[in-house]
């Protein structure tokens, strides 16, 4: 990885051994909240000391929040990158098909960037950006999160340690949960493919990303199915109306009631998700966001086109085979696997931290239903004669499992040694690294709407 400081040598501290200095792209949830908000509490070893954003309250609370100068607080990423400023690192957090042309831009001036994913909404857009980071290899970290997040490092550890042998297939479910993805992808910012990405690319890449970090071995053939079933005019309930509070005849026992959802349910939240519809989280501004936004519209009602639910099937070079299954229809908002070794098998939940690790040799064989454990439904009980080892990873009740805090302490530690000269190696989420989960999700793509299997 190149050593070599931002065109004009602005990028310099004042003191190197200070906190890294930051230009975040995008004052919304992720750049606004999640990467800036880990300098608030981090603040001997990160400053966001600019920020870019065309909404001017966005950029306003994350400006007074971080105390940053008036010429620092800009309406658009190309105002902010006009030329060299006075921070070391640009993250890039702006909507999907705004990525690839300001990342290009802060690789242009020398900068190292945080970039969100997913990197880029298109094939040629992702081809566009690959050739322009070929000069700067290891420049952009992309934020897969979860190589960073607690549960996955230990779930990558126990699979490597070989307690379960050879690994043989993995069976991954990822819960969008049926409020979160009413909220983000039938009313939200992913609701069309052709203004974001398609829908298994903007919320299952670093899913898919992980998959083969576990593995180890390149994806070689993909095959997908999914549709946009449910979340269409034909389903809507006689008596529904346009927005939710026009009087909607079904209104309570809907469940996808945004105002149940955002006036009730969330009433005491003011963060996400409430800040993506509104903000002024009051009852009033609320109210106005349903009456105004897509946000107050029924789910039956919008002009989304993007699949509700999707399954996904992989198979790698070294012949282990996976399933990927990405579903609005979910009470969690988590992510479930089964890893499937040659000698035993791992169970693990994100949502929980729980990791259990059975080894086939000291199970028994669980022939028929133990007379002591009760047939009951809606919860799983557990054989305490076949309960394998238990690792809970507490910290994956953070922001995504943890993932956020672990991407943002790896990132600006290599910026810091970047500023003063140290060596390090490129992240392990690079773009070079992270190239292939997309390629993969583009391929997923073409096998649902063409019926065939693909290559990456």
């Amino acid at each position: 990885m190149s050593n070599s400081s931002p065109a004009g040598g602005v990028s310099a501290a004042d003191d190197p051994n200070g906190p890294v200095r930051l230009l975040v792209l995008g004052a919304g949830g992720r750049g606004g909240h999640a990467y800036a908000g880990w300098c608030l509490e981090h603040p001997d070893r990160a400053r966001v000391v600019a920020v870019a954003d065309p909404d001017v309250e966005r950029r306003t609370r994350v400006g007074d929040a971080h105390a940053i100068p008036e010429q620092w607080r800009f309406d658009h990423w190309q105002a902010a990158l006009v030329q060299p400023g006075p921070w070391d690192a640009v993250i890039v957090a702006t909507p999907d098909r705004e990525h690839v042309d300001p990342t290009i831009r802060a690789l242009e001036l020398g900068y190292y960037v945080l970039l969100e994913k997913p990197v880029a909404p298109t094939a040629s857009d992702l081809s566009r950006l690959a050739d322009a980071a070929k000069g700067r290899p290891g420049a952009i970290t992309v934020s897969h999160v979860m190589r960073y997040a607690p549960f996955y490092v230990a779930l990558q550890r126990v699979v490597r340690d070989g307690r379960i042998g050879e690994l043989q297939g993995i069976q991954h479910l990822e819960n969008i949960a049926y409020w979160h993805f009413a909220h983000s992808y039938v009313r939200g910012n992913w609701h069309r493919s052709d203004r974001s990405s398609p829908m298994l690319l903007a919320k299952a890449c670093h899913d898919l990303d992980m998959l083969r970090w576990l593995v180890g071995e390149p994806c070689i053939q993909v095959s997908s199915f999914g549709e946009r079933r449910h979340f269409r005019l034909e389903q809507a309930p006689a008596g529904s109306t346009e927005r939710c509070i026009d009087g909607c005849a079904v209104a309570d026992t809907c469940p996808y009631n945004a105002e149940r959802f955002y006036m009730e349910q969330l009433a005491d939240i003011d963060g996400p998700p409430v800040t993506a519809i509104t903000n002024d989280t009051s009852p009033e501004g609320r109210r106005r966001a349903l009456e105004t936004t897509d946000y107050g519209r029924c789910v039956y009602r919008m002009d989304n086109d993007v699949v509700d639910h999707q399954t996904t099937a992989l198979r790698f070079a070294n012949g282990v085979t996976a399933s990927v299954v990405v579903s609005a229809f979910t009470q969690h908002n988590t992510r479930t696997i089964t890893v499937m070794g040659s000698h035993g098998q791992i169970n693990g939940d994100a949502r929980t931290g729980r990791i259990e690790t059975i080894s086939f040799r000291d199970t028994p064989p669980n022939v028929g239903v133990p007379a002591n454990v009760p047939a009951t439904s809606g919860t799983l009980q557990v054989d305490p004669a076949v309960q394998g080892d238990i690792e809970d990873v507490s910290e994956a009740f953070a922001g995504h499992g943890g993932g956020d805090a672990g991407l943002m302490a790896d990132f600006t530690q290599r910026v810091h040694r970047w500023r003063t000269g140290e060596a390090f190696e490129a992240a392990p989420t690079s773009l070079e690294e992270s190239l292939e989960s997309h390629w993969v999700a583009f391929a997923a793509e073409r096998s649902r709407e063409r019926g065939t299997v693909e290559r990456p």
